[in-house]
């Protein structure tokens, strides 16, 4: 995802290997917009996005996830400003990224 983000001139300010590291990261960087998978290890990106939400929440959440029904996309509705399936990381994330930095005005 990193190439794919800086390879169309959007700036990576940080990696975490499983959730809890990624609330660490956005309390510490404070991104515009962070990407979470529903399925990590420590902390889900559930939980994690409820952690976004209460310690930043001016930053964007984008669930990406191999988890593509609909159904799914609902549930996280209230969570997510955006949801890009795995299976269509490549032609999905960056509309979706460049979309939510649109909307920052």
């Amino acid at each position: 995802m990193r190439s794919l983000l800086t390879g169309h001139q959007i700036d990576v300010c940080g990696e975490a290997g499983d959730g809890e590291e990624a609330v660490a990261k956005v309390r510490k960087l404070r991104p515009d917009i962070v990407l979470l998978d529903i399925n990590m290890p420590v902390m889900n990106g559930i939980q994690a996005a409820y952690e976004v939400r209460r310690i930043a929440p001016s930053t964007k959440v984008i669930f990406c996830t191999i988890h593509d029904a609909p159904e799914t996309a609902a549930i996280l509705r209230p969570l997510a400003d955006g949801f890009v399936p795995k299976s269509a990381l490549g032609t999905e994330l960056i509309p979706a990224v460049k979309r939510l930095f649109q909307t920052q005005g």
